[in-house]
């Protein structure tokens, strides 16, 4: 008499069981047709050493990038992190957030100067990535009153970056060369709705971000096969900027001494003045 009831005990048990299969979600689901193990496992690229002897001739160099520029674009969208893929600001603001005692993070410096001696507390930094602002409302017997209000950095704010690169010809290698030193975050001051120029907030060394730059995948116009990483973008100098400082005894910028067309013909006169530096170490 109980082997009659097992059988309806059996079958309840596998409907059940192949229900509750069905209805729930299975952990191999994949956005695409192939798993992306390329970007994710990547270690940055050493540099090739550098011995003093063997640098015949250096210059250093200042450029501003510009993110609203169509050949930045892939530095500066998505504005919300998008699947995989996240923006130079926000991959900067995180890693500042998280500080260079975490693999996820990079010590960030004072915009004081940009020489990467005086790091920011971690208290600095949340101050820094808040924006404050003053809304009003009219209280109850009709005044008007104003209260501060603060609301954190969006990164999409960030339009603009500073570099700090030397360019150097190596005679061991016979190679004209360029080492990024430093980046730094621009954003555009306004008060009461008048433009005060530019804020930076702060340095970071560019070498100790690489090991994250290097994991963070950007877009690829031409293929979403083959993402190319933040790492790629800057190492293979796959962006726009123009020259704004060169290294000089009175240590001043290029719109200290000329502006608007007569800047950018000085900006273009540096760069190929290091192009023709290159040539003039060849002999034919």
């Amino acid at each position: 008499m109980n082997s009659n009831y097992k059988i309806p005990h059996v079958l309840i048990l596998l409907i059940i069981s192949s229900t509750l299969a069905f209805s729930q979600p299975t952990s191999d689901l994949r956005d695409g047709i192939y798993t992306k193990e390329n970007s994710y496992s990547r270690k940055r690229v050493g540099y090739t050493p550098i011995r003093e002897l063997d640098v015949m001739w250096s210059k250093r160099i200042w450029r501003t990038l510009d993110l609203r520029e169509k050949m930045n674009h892939p530095l500066y969208f998505p504005t919300e992190p998008n699947g995989s893929r996240k923006s130079l600001s926000q991959v900067v603001l995180q890693g500042v957030k998280e500080g260079s005692t975490d693999l996820t993070g990079f010590t960030a410096y004072s915009s004081l100067n940009d020489e990467f001696k005086i790091p920011l507390s971690k208290s600095e930094i949340d101050n820094m990535l808040v924006k404050y602002d003053t809304s009003y409302y009219v209280n109850d017997v009709g005044e008007t009153v104003a209260v501060p209000t603060t609301t954190p950095l969006a990164p999409e704010y960030i339009k603009r970056y500073r570099l700090k690169e030397d360019w150097f010809f190596d005679k061991q290698r016979s190679v004209m060369d360029v080492r990024i030193i430093g980046i730094c975050p621009v954003m555009e001051s306004w008060v009461d709705g008048e433009y005060r120029g530019e804020m930076p907030l702060f340095w970071i060394y560019f070498d100790e971000a690489r090991h994250i730059f290097s994991n963070q995948e950007v877009f690829n116009r031409y293929s979403d096969s083959e993402r190319r990483t933040l790492e790629d973008i800057f190492w293979k100098r796959y962006f726009s900027s123009y020259i704004y400082k060169e290294s000089n005894v009175y240590e001043r910028r290029i719109s200290e001494y000329s502006s608007n067309l007569d800047a950018l013909l000085e900006a273009k006169e540096i760069k190929d003045g290091i192009f023709n530096m290159e040539q003039d170490f060849w002999e034919y």
